[in-house]
């Protein structure tokens, strides 16, 4: 039975979620992929770790998750006293998909000498088989302090790892898998683009691959990405990453434009994340109404992955020495 159909006649789905919120003592997160109408009505908007860190610092009994699995687990992982829903189950991610555990494993374990720096956007698996979990925005601090003679795994994201490879010089073994959407990013659009908006500048995320970087005058993470929004100096800016960010950027600026960079020959829509678009508020008011779908982790999972995050907390902040750099992996 479709969720749309077990939905009260007339409903006024806004008020309904918001009532459920309160009886709940539920916070809504929501990613900046979103839909318009979901960003609007949650509590916090932003990057996933960002969002699971605030989630954690509230009072809050339930947390309802509107962006992908591996956010919500995330969430789950730093929160295990709280109830964590997520829309639907299915919202899932490539670069996840690309990283089954036991294959990570295997790798690995074919490379002991190496550690492994590993990108959020990963199983809760894959997190607790590695040293050090980096979001975009955190990468290049916590690369900068990894010893030069340390070699390193990377994974899942071959682009984002490319990127740091070239701009810090440092060989790492990568691991070859590409969000779907970054990767869809045409080139020949984007030159386009440029042409008819001579002067835009154009900020894109380190997901986007080679071709999409070496045009960008600015990479970084969504929400570097929307800071620089707020911040350059022009009348336009051309974006490389998933559009519903724009929503928060017009918001913000409303007197500003913002041109989302199309995907394959530009007559489609894969720059628009499918995982992401399939958490609706039809979804969100009965995540809200029945506590479910609910993300749950094995504790003994759930503490292995969370010394891989707490790592890259400690590292990000600077609380962590040169010296305590070995591999923390699986007991």
């Amino acid at each position: 039975m479709s969720v749309e159909t077990r939905l009260p006649t007339g409903v006024d789905l806004a008020s309904e979620i918001d009532r459920l919120r309160k009886e709940r003592n539920a916070i809504i997160l929501g990613h900046y992929y979103q839909r318009p109408e979901i960003q609007d009505i949650a509590d916090f908007v932003g990057d996933s770790l960002e969002l699971s860190r605030k989630a954690a610092e509230t009072d809050a009994e339930v947390i309802a998750f509107c962006g992908v699995k591996f956010m919500a687990d995330t969430a789950k992982i730093l929160s295990p006293d709280k109830i964590v829903v997520l829309p639907d189950m299915d919202a899932g991610c490539s670069l996840e998909d690309s990283c089954p555990p036991d294959k990570f494993r295997a790798f690995r374990e074919a490379h002991p000498d190496h550690i492994a720096l590993t990108y959020i956007n990963c199983s809760t698996e894959v997190k607790a088989l590695s040293d050090i979990i980096v979001t975009s925005s955190s990468a290049e601090t916590i690369l900068s302090q990894i010893p030069p003679e340390q070699k390193i795994i990377f994974g899942p994201d071959r682009h984002l790892g490319g990127y740091l490879s070239r701009k810090f010089g440092r060989e790492m073994l990568l691991w070859p898998g590409v969000c779907i959407v970054h990767e869809a990013f045409s080139e020949t659009a984007l030159l386009k683009l440029k042409a008819q908006h001579p002067g835009a500048p154009v900020a894109a995320h380190p997901e986007c691959p080679p071709a999409i970087i070496d045009h960008a005058d600015y990479v970084g993470s969504t929400s570097g990405i929307l800071q620089f929004a707020k911040t350059f100096e022009g009348d336009t800016l051309i974006v490389a990453t998933e559009p519903h960010i724009i929503h928060q950027m017009e918001r913000a600026m409303p007197g500003k434009r913002f041109i989302g960079t199309p995907g394959g020959d530009g007559n489609c829509n894969c720059n628009i994340c499918p995982y992401m678009a399939l958490n609706t508020m039809e979804k969100l008011y009965v995540a809200l109404r029945d506590l479910s779908p609910r993300i749950e982790i094995e504790e003994g999972l759930r503490v292995r992955a969370k010394r891989s995050l707490d790592r890259m907390l400690e590292m990000a902040s600077g609380t962590i020495g040169r010296g305590d750099l070995g591999p923390v992996g699986e007991d």
